[in-house]
């Protein structure tokens, strides 16, 4: 039986995860930011209304929105000053509404910057304290969901977000040097970040911390040199004498502990898809 979805979001990954999730037979609604957008999804079948909040609040057009079953959360932090004190003020004011509604499930769709560039795996089930402002807003956004027990929140923390119209090679400055070149990429592609919330969803994995970054991690210089060959464009430029700092997120929890089987195991698999 299908649930009650809604989506905060309807954006680059939650547009086509409305659509997925529709396509399995799930009640979706979704919100968006302006009123023009939301009349050209409902035009094209998608019940969708407006949604905007800030440190002050929420407007919203239509509560209904909160009538559901499971709510995702799919909005990133903004890039401006004190967002480490925003995004969590934003993600706050949203639970008032999960309480007056009593939505039991929440997907909270965070970030691996939370994890700082300490050279080694990182992984869910460690305490790390980000070195980014952007990571530490979403971390704290984490904490405000997953500290009310009124109702479930799984955090997902995604990689890079590749696929789709984000071929790699735009990510790459033409004419800079961009980086270490050895360092390992975490990237994922659209298509199993939708598989993974689908996941998440049919077998109920509730009250977790989920990593969502492709297993294998070829180098920077090697991913996006591979990238902008199949573009025809020039080969990005590296300084591999510059102090080498990484991450290597694990997804090992999703694949051993929860059965989940990535599409592109290595982002350098999409980018073979694309030559074809």
């Amino acid at each position: 039986m299908g649930k009650r979805i809604s989506i905060i979001g309807l954006g680059w990954l939650g547009l086509p995860l409305a659509k997925a999730l529709k396509a399995e037979s799930h009640q979706v609604k979704g919100t968006v930011t302006k009123p023009e957008k939301a009349l050209e999804l409902q035009s094209q079948n998608m019940d969708a209304s407006v949604l905007t909040v800030s440190e002050q609040g929420i407007e919203i057009s239509n509560e209904s929105i909160f009538e559901c079953d499971i709510l995702i959360i799919n909005f990133p932090p903004e890039r401006t000053q004190n967002i480490e004190e925003i995004y969590p003020a934003q993600v706050q004011h949203i639970i008032p509404y999960i309480e007056k509604h009593v939505v039991s499930k929440v997907i909270f769709i965070s970030s691996t910057s939370v994890y700082p560039e300490i050279n080694t795996i990182v992984t869910e089930n460690k305490n790390y304290y980000p070195r980014k402002t952007s990571g530490l807003a979403c971390l704290k956004a984490e904490k405000v969901l997953q500290g009310n027990k009124n109702f479930e929140t799984t955090v997902i923390r995604f990689g890079g977000l590749i696929g789709a119209d984000r071929n790699p090679h735009r990510f790459m400055k033409r004419g800079e040097r961009n980086g270490h070149g050895h360092v390992p990429v975490n990237l994922i592609h659209i298509d199993d970040c939708i598989g993974i919330i689908k996941h998440i969803i049919s077998r109920d994995i509730w009250d977790e911390t989920i990593n969502g970054c492709c297993p294998i991690h070829p180098t920077r210089e090697g991913f996006y040199k591979h990238a902008a060959s199949i573009a025809g464009i020039e080969f990005p430029l590296f300084d591999n004498s510059a102090l080498l700092k990484f991450k290597i997120v694990s997804s090992n929890k999703i694949i051993r502990q929860f059965g989940y089987d990535f599409k592109y195991k290595s982002p350098n698999q999409y980018l073979q898809s694309l030559a074809k």
